[in-house]
């Protein structure tokens, strides 16, 4: 697992494992969001089996599925809330971090996306899905 942070308590995450969770919670996080529709690529771990792990190690965990199709999707305001609470880190997963990433982006305002934008340019993440709204 690569945890790429994007400011002190919000951080993202390519496709995550049941496994892994315990250690999402070792290092700090408190809430985990799934930004990735089950049954996306053959293969993936069910949502249902990682809400139990984050569970079992005592974080709040997020079902929040997205895709180019629906972004920012239904549940945006809530994440944007859960983004924003820094007594809680948050650690968010997709396929390999980038909606995760343009979500973040997409939540900030004014000045502060575009700090966000260019950041995340810089640490190599397509934008296109946030470029869109604006």
């Amino acid at each position: 697992m690569n945890m790429v942070k994007l400011t002190d308590t919000v951080a993202v995450s390519q496709q995550i494992t049941p496994g892994e969770v315990a250690d999402i919670a070792a290092a700090g996080y408190r809430v985990l969001i799934n930004n990735r529709p089950d049954g996306e690529e053959a293969g993936q771990p069910a949502n249902a089996d990682i809400a139990a792990a984050a569970e079992a190690s005592g974080l709040e965990y997020y079902y929040m599925p997205i895709t180019g199709l629906n972004f920012p999707g239904p549940d945006f305001d809530k994440m944007c809330e859960l983004m924003a609470d820094s007594e809680k880190p948050v650690l968010a997963f997709c396929r390999t971090g980038t909606r995760c990433t343009n979500l973040w982006v997409a939540s900030q305002v004014g000045e502060a996306r575009d700090a966000a934008f260019q950041s995340a340019r810089q640490l190599g993440y397509d934008l296109s899905l946030v470029a869109r709204q604006t």
